[in-house]
């Protein structure tokens, strides 16, 4: 299983959005490497802070696909003839960028992101967990 990134900013805000929707009203993660808190208010929307040193990346980083369930990555549709895996390309948030594969059914992996397909973190028909990186994308300047 992969470790949750506390520093990613994405990670955080989706941390916060849970909390507020299940009226929850803070939590604190405590690290080795740092501290992060979200106290969640109904007026003010959630505070975050971080301390120590897990600081949240830069927002022109590096964002990395996650495999959205277990199941076999395949970085191209199996029935593709051409077999060719252009890298780096450029992707739109809505392009298809990989496959899980879990039995008979394949689950498009979409970039999620527009930017430069740039890293493919697993070899093709590997056997992924929920959450293992799978690409990185970087964002266009």
């Amino acid at each position: 299983m992969s470790a949750i990134d506390f520093s990613d900013p994405s990670t955080i805000a989706a941390l916060a959005d849970a909390l507020t929707a299940a009226g929850v009203d803070g939590l604190e993660i405590s690290r080795p490497d740092g501290n992060l808190r979200i106290v969640v208010s109904k007026a003010g929307g959630a505070q975050i802070s971080l301390t120590g040193n897990a600081q949240p990346a830069p927002a022109t980083s590096v964002a990395v696909v996650k495999a959205a369930m277990a199941g076999h990555f395949y970085p191209l549709h199996p029935s593709d003839s051409n077999g060719t895996e252009r890298l780096p390309r450029t992707v739109s948030s809505q392009d298809v960028i990989g496959f899980i594969r879990v039995g008979s059914v394949l689950l498009p992996i979409p970039a999620g992101r527009s930017g430069l397909l740039a890293r493919r973190s697993v070899d093709p028909e590997t056997l992924v967990g929920f959450g293992d990186p799978l690409f990185e994308i970087e964002p266009l300047s």
